[in-house]
């Protein structure tokens, strides 16, 4: 699997990244775009909502809870925030209307 680096396409990913790694206290090659927040990175409820929040924060965003619930990878929450921000370069996860 490929890392997910500052080198990512975007200034979104690495930004996701380093929440991820801040929230989670994950070693930056266990940040892949295809990790499962839950299952990969260890993330419970809570830390789940904390990322959550801190996205809300430094993206300015709004992440309604059945939005957040489809967030399953380090890849959807990218590309979720992507189409959030209005960079909607390879997004999977369309946020609903």
């Amino acid at each position: 699997m490929r890392e997910v680096t500052a080198n990512s396409p975007g200034p979104i990913g690495p930004r996701i990244v380093k929440i991820i790694r801040e929230h989670l206290d994950v070693e930056a090659e266990r940040v892949t775009p295809d990790a499962r927040l839950i299952e990969d990175l260890g993330a419970d409820s809570l830390g789940l909502i904390e990322l959550v929040m801190a996205a809300e924060e430094e993206f300015g965003i709004e992440v309604p809870d059945a939005d957040a619930e489809r967030i399953l990878t380090v890849r959807d929450a990218i590309d979720y925030v992507r189409v959030r921000v209005g960079d909607p370069s390879r997004s999977a996860i369309r946020p609903r209307e």
